[in-house]
């Protein structure tokens, strides 16, 4: 482990539900829960406000509602969510190049790589200086954790919430830890919390006292080295910059299970094309085609197929799913469905006609040969959707966000990130003034993203060897 506090761990603070607060002035210093709102919905994101309640994220839904009745209730916005994010994120490579982002939220940083902090002092200016640029570039507060190792500087930045910076000091790791609950530890969730308890352990300082053999005997021979080795502080994970994108997807989980066959089809080819935009977003093209379902009870099939080359062509994605969905039986009903694409490459095969006529290589075209064509798929019409908290624009009173939607009817407040909190109105949901729109930035005029940060003096010498 390194002599000083040179790793940083960022944690945005609440991130979902503060970027729907920052774009929405009436629910600023409300309770605001995110994440899917039918009744098998889950719990994303919730304000300090609702956490308050004793809302957290991945809570059901349900439960969320009668510990919160009267929070704001949203659906993510993740398009925004990510813009924001590459923000936080090109913040953060100004500091170093061995950025490990964990989610959209969340990263280490290598500040003794970038050369931008060496000792105490200068990891804290960097700290200090990191969050107030991403309140600058983002209108949002982030926490920060220095420490000499990973799971330290995540630990530091769990305490220094919301908005805040924490440093640990090398040497005063070990006293830190040992009044602190097990579950402290990262790789300790609520079962082996559990059998720690019944075992009599119940603080980091109680593992160390217990011993290596002891944790071995009661966790078995990895998780009992593991668990002995951070609760004397050790941990000399590296910061590792960001793994090559394996696959991308995307998926629908359904608050009533789908038993129409049309509909069913109708929504592989909106995932099909949900999917192809993320992947032209990231400059990617795939092989792979997948196709995922989860039955009404609860089993879960995922098909594919490989094609001749990478694409990122919307109708030979389209295509593929649909001839893998035509191998799968959804009679009883579909909960979940998914779409994405694998065997990724930063280009696109040109001659693709093939594949978008009907097949993926010569065993594929070999078995449709001997099949007749499948009828065309009847147009069906899909009734236009509100969620809650999406972006819509009126012709006559322009920009605002859905607050609920039903019985024919839409709710929307009017009203931007730099306004005042706005007007509410309701309209017929196929009014032909309202339209869906594009999430408005949180600052109207970020300033200019940081070159490579300096260190503010130059590191001491060090001793020459020999």
């Amino acid at each position: 482990m390194r002599s000083a506090p040179t790793i940083l761990h960022l944690d945005m603070d609440a991130f979902y539900a503060s970027v729907e607060q920052a774009s929405k002035p009436s629910l600023r210093g409300k309770a605001v829960i995110v994440g899917g709102l039918g009744p098998r919905g889950v719990v994303a994101t919730a304000s300090y406000e609702a956490r308050v309640h004793g809302v957290h994220s991945a809570m059901p839904m349900s439960q969320a509602r009668r510990l919160a009745p009267n929070a704001a209730y949203l659906v993510p916005r993740f398009t925004l969510y990510r813009s924001i994010s590459d923000q936080v994120m090109a913040l953060l490579r100004a500091l170093s190049p061995l950025v490990e982002p964990l989610s959209l939220d969340e990263a280490f940083v290598d500040l003794e790589a970038g050369g931008t902090a060496w000792d105490e002092r200068s990891a804290r200016l960097v700290g200090a200086k990191l969050r107030a640029d991403i309140r600058a570039v983002t209108g949002l507060t982030g926490s920060v954790g220095l420490a000499a190792s990973k799971m330290l500087a995540k630990i530091a930045s769990e305490q220094a919430k919301p908005d805040g910076l924490v440093v640990i000091e090398p040497g005063t790791e070990r006293a830190m830890l040992e009044p602190m609950p097990v579950r402290t530890l990262p790789g300790v969730g609520p079962a082996t919390g559990d059998h720690l308890r019944r075992a009599g352990i119940h603080t980091v300082g109680e593992i160390a006292e217990a011993g290596e053999d002891e944790l071995v005997r009661l966790l078995g021979k990895a998780h009992g080295h593991a668990l002995y080795a951070m609760a004397l502080a050790r941990d000399d994970r590296p910061v590792v910059a960001e793994r090559e994108t394996k696959s991308v997807s995307v998926e629908d989980t359904y608050d009533v299970d789908i038993h129409d066959r049309v509909r069913v089809g109708l929504e592989v080819q909106r995932l099909a094309d949900r999917c192809v935009r993320r992947l032209r977003g990231a400059g990617l093209s795939g092989r792979t085609i997948v196709l995922k379902v989860r039955r009404y009870d609860f089993s879960t099939l995922t098909r594919s197929e490989t094609l001749r080359g990478p694409t990122d062509d919307p109708a030979v994605v389209r295509e593929a799913a649909a001839r893998l969905l035509d191998s799968v039986d959804t009679t009883g009903g579909v909960r979940l469905l998914g779409v994405g694409v694998s065997g990724l490459a930063d280009y696109t095969q040109e001659d693709l006609f093939a594949q978008a006529a009907g097949g993926a290589g010569e065993e594929a075209a070999e078995a449709e040969e001997s099949e007749p064509a499948p009828e065309p798929r009847p147009e069906v019409p899909v009734e236009r959707r509100w969620s809650a908290g999406h972006d819509v624009r009126h012709t006559e009173y322009g920009h605002g966000w859905v607050q609920g939607s039903g019985l024919g009817r839409v709710t929307v407040r009017f009203e931007t990130p730099g306004s005042s909190p706005g007007r509410v109105k309701t309209f017929r949901v196929d009014d032909p003034a309202l339209e869906a729109a594009d999430p408005l930035p949180l600052v109207e005029a970020p300033p200019d993203l940081p070159e490579p940060m300096r260190p503010p003096e130059e590191p001491p010498p060090r001793p020459l060897e020999g």
